[in-house]
C-alpha cells in the first residue's frame, strides 16, 4: 500500500481560549486576529451536508448487521426456523458466538486506525471495510452449521471494528472539539434507529418464512447485505478524506478549515507520538477511568445490541411480536442521544450530563430486576428506562475522552482504544443475559446493568471535578504544553 503524503501539517498547538461574546461575529470580519465564527458556522452548514448524512447512514447500516443476529436468533422460533434450530446451536454456542465476534471487535480497531492515518485516505479505507463485512452478511444467509457460523461472526467483526473509530476520527479530521459532540451523537444515534429498523425489518421476514424455501432469517441477511453492498459507491464518491484534497473548498476555505482546529486538537497529523505521551494515554490513571467507564458503558449498549429480542420475550410475547416491540426503547435512546449531545456541547457540561443519564439508566435496570417476572408492563416501561442511560452518553463520553488526550498527537490512537473497550463490554454483556433465568426475568442481566450504569456515573462525576481542578492548578498535557481540559 502506498502511504498517503499529509497536506499541511497541523501541530496541534494550543492557544488560550477565547472568550466568546455576542458581538464576536460582527467584529471577527474587521479583524484577523479574532477568530471568525460567521466562517465557521457556514463551513460547518456544508461539512454537515456532507459528511453528517452519509456517516449516519452507513452506521445504520453498520448496527443493523451487527445486531442482526440477535433478531435471528429468535426470529420464528416457535416453528423451529430461527437461526438457533437450523444450525443446531445452543444458547450457550450464541454467546459464544457473539463473544468471539466482540473479541475480533476490540482487538482489530487500533489497527485499522494505525492503516487509515498513515495509508489509505479515510473514504477508501470505509469503503472496503463496508463492502467486505456487507459481502460477509450476503454470506451468512447460507450458514448451515454451527462452526460455518462462528467464523463469518469473527470475520465481520474484524471488518466492522475499524467503522465507528474510523468515523470519529475523520469528525475530529473536520470539526473543532466543541462542535463534535452532537456529530458524534447524530451517528450514534443512528444505532438507535438500526435498533428500531432491525426489528421492524425482523417482523416482515417473520412474515415471509418459507418463501423461496428459505428461513426468514436468511431473508434478513440476504436484504441488509445487499443494501451494505451498494453503499459502497456512494461512499467512494461523497465523503471527504483532508481538507487539502477537498476540491469542493477554495483554497482559503481550504486553509481556514485545517488552521481552525489548531486550538485543542484535532485535524490530520501524522507525526508521531514520544514514548512519553504513549505510555499517559494507555496508562494514567484518568485515562484508565475512561477505558473502564466505557467499558460498563457498553455492558448496557451490548445488553440492547444482541438482547433485545430476547428480553423482550422474556416478558411474555411470541418472537414475532418481541421484533416489534424492541422499537420504542430504540426510539427513546434515539431522541434522548441527540438531546443529551447537544446539550453537552451547548453548557459544556459533559460530565453532568452523562452521570445524569447514566443514573435515570441505572434506576430503570434495577427496578426491572425488582419487579416480580410477571410485571410485564411495568418491566417493559423500564426497559425503555435503561435506553436513557445506555446509547446516550456515548457521544458525550467519547467526545470527553478525545478532548483530553494526554497528546494531541495520541488521538486516533485513543479514539481506538476508546472504542476497543466496546469489544470487552460486549463481551460482558453476552454473558450475563442467562437462558436458564428466563422465568426469573433475568435478574442477572438487569442487576449487573444497573451497577454498570452507576459506575459510570460515579467515575465520570469524579473525572469532571479533577478536570476542574486541573484547569485550576494550570495543568499542561505530555508535551508540556498549555491546555483548557473539557469536562
Amino acid at each position: 500500500m502506498e502511504k498517503i503524503e499529509p497536506s499541511e501539517h497541523l501541530e496541534g498547538n494550543v492557544e488560550v481560549e477565547r472568550k466568546k461574546d455576542a458581538s464576536l461575529d460582527a467584529a471577527t470580519t474587521n479583524n484577523p486576529e479574532e477568530f471568525d465564527y460567521a466562517r465557521n458556522k457556514r463551513l460547518n452548514r456544508r461539512l454537515d451536508i456532507r459528511i453528517l448524512p452519509l456517516c449516519c447512514w452507513l452506521y445504520l447500516l453498520n448496527f443493523l448487521d451487527r445486531g442482526n443476529i440477535g433478531n435471528a436468533k429468535v426470529l420464528n422460533q416457535e416453528t423451529g426456523n430461527d437461526l438457533l434450530h437450523t444450525t443446531n446451536m445452543t444458547p450457550t454456542n450464541y454467546a459464544l458466538t457473539v463473544s468471539l465476534f466482540s473479541v475480533a471487535y476490540a482487538l482489530f480497531e487500533v489497527p485499522s486506525n494505525w492503516i487509515m492515518k498513515h495509508y489509505i485516505r479515510p473514504s477508501v479505507w470505509l469503503a472496503v471495510l463496508l463492502g467486505c463485512w456487507g459481502a460477509l452478511t450476503l454470506g451468512f444467509a447460507g450458514v448451515k452449521n454451527y462452526p460455518t457460523v462462528i467464523v463469518l461472526r469473527m470475520l465481520i467483526g474484524v471488518f466492522e471494528a475499524g467503522f465507528f473509530p474510523g468515523i470519529v476520527y475523520l469528525i475530529t479530521i473536520w470539526y473543532r472539539h466543541n462542535e463534535r459532540s452532537v456529530r458524534i451523537a447524530l451517528v450514534i444515534a443512528f444505532c438507535n434507529l438500526a435498533g428500531a429498523f432491525g426489528g421492524a425489518i425482523a417482523f416482515g421476514m417473520a412474515t415471509v418464512n418459507g418463501a423461496g424455501n428459505l428461513e426468514g432469517f436468511r431473508w434478513l441477511f440476504i436484504i441488509e447485505g445487499t443494501i451494505t453492498i451498494l453503499s459502497v459507491v456512494p461512499t467512494l464518491l461523497i465523503l471527504p478524506d483532508y481538507p487539502a484534497r477537498a476540491k469542493f473548498l477554495s483554497p482559503s476555505e481550504k486553509s481556514f478549515a485545517e488552521d481552525r482546529l489548531k486550538e485543542r486538537g484535532g485535524g490530520y497529523n501524522r507525526e508521531h507520538a514520544t514514548r512519553k505521551e504513549l505510555v499517559q494515554t494507555l496508562f494514567s490513571p484518568r485515562m484508565l477511568a475512561h477505558y473502564f467507564a466505557y467499558i460498563a458503558n457498553v455492558v448496557t449498549q451490548g445488553s440492547f445490541t444482541f438482547f433485545t429480542p430476547t428480553i423482550v420475550t422474556g416478558l411474555g410475547y411470541t418472537s414475532i411480536q418481541a421484533q416489534l416491540l424492541t422499537v420504542p426503547p430504540w426510539v427513546v435512546g434515539f431522541v434522548v442521544a441527540i438531546l443529551v449531545s447537544y446539550s453537552a456541547d451547548h453548557f459544556n457540561a459533559r460530565g453532568y450530563h452523562i452521570t445524569v443519564s447514566s443514573v435515570i439508566g441505572g434506576i430503570g435496570w434495577l427496578s426491572a430486576g425488582l419487579l416480580p417476572p410477571t410485571a410485564y408492563t411495568s418491566r417493559y416501561g423500564c426497559l425503555c428506562m435503561a435506553a436513557v442511560g445506555a446509547f446516550p452518553v456515548a457521544p458525550a463520553m467519547t467526545n470527553l475522552t478525545v478532548c483530553n488526550t494526554p497528546s494531541m498527537l495520541t488521538i486516533p490512537l485513543v479514539i481506538a482504544l476508546h472504542n476497543s473497550c466496546a469489544g470487552i463490554g460486549q463481551v460482558i454483556a453476552q454473558w450475563i443475559w442467562k437462558a436458564d433465568e428466563a422465568k426469573d426475568g433475568y435478574p442477572t442481566g438487569n442487576f449487573v446493568c444497573a451497577a454498570c450504569n452507576f459506575f459510570v456515573a460515579i467515575v465520570i462525576l469524579s473525572l469532571r471535578l479533577w478536570y476542574g481542578r486541573m484547569n485550576r492548578k494550570g495543568v499542561k498535557d505530555a508535551r508540556g504544553e498549555k491546555r483548557i481540559w473539557a469536562y
